[in-house]
């Protein structure tokens, strides 16, 4: 950091998690501060950068610490998630090179929205991007999300020059994502791309509810089914047939 302290940032909270968050057991980060207001989002609390805590990187480097040994043996490592880590890119980007330094694999989970201000150091110490496309149809994307798609295709297209590891997440959501046209869009999309090693198709569920009730909040998918079996096979079939491996 050429003598330069290393910056803070705004985080909601930090844990362990199992196969959801990247390879391994990984130590996921939650930054503070989202611009987008997800349908189905399941961290309503890390909306607001004022609703989190200002932590240092040394603070949450020595948190990571003590997980360590019991990363590396798992495979795991650490992932910057949210929120949106990159309405934080200073604070994101020393955490990842910091982690990397000490061989831990490290995962970015983003929109994309707002992939440009992703350095490309940032984006050199980030060995897994995290992709969550939310929708390939700009107007359901607007209406999933209340923002435009395209920052997050553009920032796609820019991790397939880079040649960065991908991973795309997709929520699949009766009535709201699953038009097979949503989902034709998005896996000639991936094909096309080169850099991406799965797409992982994530089931709507309403577990947030009582986290919605204990804001205060409504969850505006609340009268919403899960996807039924015959609804994701025909999703990852559609992936399948573009050469896409979905998971």
């Amino acid at each position: 950091m050429n003598g330069r302290a290393a910056p803070s940032g705004v985080i909601s909270s930090w844990d362990l998690s199992i196969g959801v968050d990247g390879p391994g057991t990984r130590f996921v980060v939650f930054t503070g501060g989202c611009p987008l207001r997800c349908l189905y989002c399941q961290n309503p609390e890390t909306w607001r950068m004022r609703d989190g805590r200002r932590v240092t990187v040394d603070e949450v480097m020595a948190e990571a610490a003590k997980y360590r040994r019991f990363i590396e043996v798992a495979g795991g490592g650490v992932t910057i998630s949210g929120g949106e880590p990159l309405l934080q890119p200073a604070f994101t980007g020393e955490l990842l090179r910091r982690c990397r330094a000490l061989g831990l694999h490290t995962a970015l989970d983003t929109s994309g929205l707002l992939g440009a201000r992703a350095g490309d150091a940032l984006l050199a110490d980030t060995d897994l991007v995290l992709l969550d496309v939310k929708s390939w149809d700009p107007a359901t994307y607007r209406r999933v999300t209340g923002g435009p798609v395209e920052p997050t295709l553009r920032f796609a297209r820019r991790l397939a020059e880079l040649g960065r590891p991908t991973w795309v997440r997709f929520v699949l959501v009766p009535g709201l994502t699953d038009d097979p046209g949503n989902v034709e869009g998005l896996a000639r999309f991936v094909a096309g791309l080169g850099n991406v090693e799965r797409v992982d198709v994530l089931p709507f569920h309403r577990l947030a509810t009582a986290k919605y009730e204990r804001l205060g909040l409504r969850f505006p998918l609340d009268g919403v089914e899960p996807p039924d079996q015959a609804l994701l096979d025909r999703v990852h079939a559609q992936f399948r047939a573009h050469g896409v491996t979905s998971v």
